[in-house]
């Protein structure tokens, strides 16, 4: 959410970013926000204007009843009780005012950082640089699915009678191996000074209004019936939400966490081949990393965390690339953001592995995270990114590092926590 003072003093620049990120629909927003506020600030005046009277009539009656001025003293209070009608009345305006600013508010993206590609959906991200040899073997490289099964290490017929399509069991060595990409992740983030936390895997609303817009809290978010809770679709929403409504110690900052959950998401929409199996599923889990920082530190974590990722996965023999998201492809609260796309090479193409996203202080000022500095308060900046999501992750490293015999080799990083095997062998074809 932007700032409603920069809203006001410059409409046109909030609606040429408006354009830039292809929401048309939404310009005459602005014109009705600055008309809203213009009649919320006139009814706040008069309100306080009958608030300051108010206390000054009040003065003067205690002094005409203490002069025996009972008349005069009575003409007074029938004044106060017309102006008492007459502030309820104004009071309920600029309630009614001030809720239909923030729920407009709340639909105008956030300005986007003058670096990002113009472009209307995924198709126009840029390409950024690519990290390892990517390679595909002279063998072939089975599904994913298939892989797995050959080590009895999935289970999605099982899964679907218990909990429908988008579940799965899975078993013996590629369960282990998913935990273990989990614990090397977290020491991973753990070496690289990040603080680890395990938060709530549910949120209250207004968490949920804070960190997301409107459409991917209706895409995304699982509501438990009867209560005012919503399970999480990533750590990241708990974790920011962990600060909110405070004022944090200038001194204190950056704060950089890092974070362990399950995950939950609706997946709305019809997928093709590529997203059977493990690649697009309603619950997964994953490690993440969020950054709360000064303003004019965002763009260097930013930097920071999405190249965390790379390495991560470059120390897994997993060749990856960033790709930079264009204005179209950004959800409406961010900034700037890029993707981390991993190399298939049975598809010889990258797919998404990771995002990473700054998001200024829209986050920050939907949940009043505040910052107490030497020149007063002001919002926090937040940011967020995937160290790794196993699942998905998965994909990426079996077809890496699956040698020409089925057999799946263990890059030396994550042996310790494979109980020092460094190769994985198929129980059958």
């Amino acid at each position: 959410m932007i700032d409603l003072k920069f809203l006001r003093e410059n409409p046109d620049a909030v609606k040429e970013n408006i354009r830039k990120k292809f929401q048309e629909h939404k310009l005459p927003l602005v014109d009705e926000v600055i008309e809203l506020d213009g009649k919320a600030r006139s009814v706040q005046q008069e309100a306080d204007s009958l608030r300051a009277n108010r206390n000054s009539i009040s003065k003067q009656i205690g002094a005409l009843m203490g002069q025996g001025k009972k008349d005069e003293a009575m003409a007074l209070k029938e004044q106060v009780g017309r102006d008492a009608a007459r502030l309820e009345e104004l009071e309920g305006q600029e309630k009614e005012l001030q809720e239909r600013i923030t729920q407009i508010m709340m639909t105008i993206p956030n300005i986007i950082d003058p670096s990002v590609p113009i472009g209307r959906d995924d198709s126009c991200n840029v390409e950024i640089e690519k990290y390892g040899e990517p390679v595909v073997p002279d063998y072939e490289i089975p599904y994913h699915t298939q892989i797995m099964e050959r080590f009895d290490g999935i289970d999605l017929d099982a899964a679907g009678k218990v909990a429908g399509n988008g579940f799965y069991y899975l078993m013996g060595d590629i369960a282990r191996l998913h935990s273990a990409v989990i614990s090397y992740a977290r020491d991973f983030m753990i070496d690289r000074g990040f603080t680890y936390c395990v938060p709530p895997f549910m949120i209250r609303s207004n968490v949920v209004t804070g960190v997301m817009s409107f459409d991917e809290m209706d895409a995304m978010m699982y509501k438990i019936e009867g209560e005012d809770l919503y399970l999480i679709g990533t750590s990241e929403h708990s974790m920011i939400g962990k600060f909110i409504d405070t004022i944090q110690d200038e001194e204190k900052l950056p704060y950089t966490l890092t974070s362990y959950s399950p995950c939950f998401r609706k997946e709305k929409g019809a997928h093709g081949i590529e997203e059977r199996g493990v690649y697009r599923i309603h619950q997964f889990e994953k490690q993440e990393m969020i950054v709360v920082c000064k303003p004019e530190d965002s763009m260097f974590w930013y930097d920071k965390l999405w190249q965390n990722t790379v390495d991560l996965f470059r120390s897994l023999d997993i060749p990856v690339r960033t790709l930079e998201c264009c204005s179209g492809d950004l959800a409406d609260l961010k900034v700037k953001s890029c993707d981390v796309e991993a190399w298939s090479p049975r598809q010889q193409k990258y797919f998404e592995v990771g995002s990473c996203s700054n998001l200024g202080d829209a986050q920050a000022r939907r949940l009043k995270i505040r910052v107490k500095g030497t020149k007063g308060k002001y919002f926090a900046h937040t940011l967020n990114n995937t160290v790794v999501a196993p699942p998905r992750m998965l994909i990426a490293f079996l077809e890496n590092n699956l040698n020409a015999d089925g057999s799946v080799r263990i890059p030396e990083a994550l042996q310790p926590y494979m109980g020092g095997k460094e190769v994985l062998t198929p129980l059958h074809d």
